[in-house]
């Protein structure tokens, strides 16, 4: 069994910070993807950002040059250094992995962590 536990959301005011974390946890034997997704109210369910095994990164435009995305392997770990940040962030965010265990690959969510951001 597979476990992602999120944390470090909130409140901010605009232009500030937060840094969200994504620890996965279980039977694991390589995670390939790692990706943080959000979704506001009434709205579906977007990537902001992804890293993969290998080191590569990819971003929402909207938030290129804004968030970074990182990864501690050793941890099976991703976090989201989220700067600059604009009411319309304001999301439940969701972390996302493609993880290889044992028995198979599958793809993993967890329970989503609240951000708000006040103007």
């Amino acid at each position: 069994q597979v476990q992602l536990v999120e944390s470090g959301g909130g409140l901010v005011q605009a232009g500030g910070s937060l840094r969200l974390s994504c620890a996965a946890s279980g039977s694991i034997f390589s995670i390939i993807v790692m990706a943080w997704y959000r979704q506001a109210p009434g709205k579906q369910r977007d990537l902001v950002a992804a890293t993969t095994s290998g080191g590569s990164t990819d971003y929402a435009d909207s938030v290129k040059g804004r968030f970074t995305i990182s990864r501690d392997n050793a941890k099976n770990t991703v976090y989201l250094q989220m700067n600059s940040l604009k009411p319309e962030d304001t999301a439940v965010y969701y972390c996302y992995a493609f993880i290889k265990t044992p028995r198979n690959a599958d793809t993993y969510w967890g329970q989503g962590t609240q951000v708000n951001v006040s103007s």
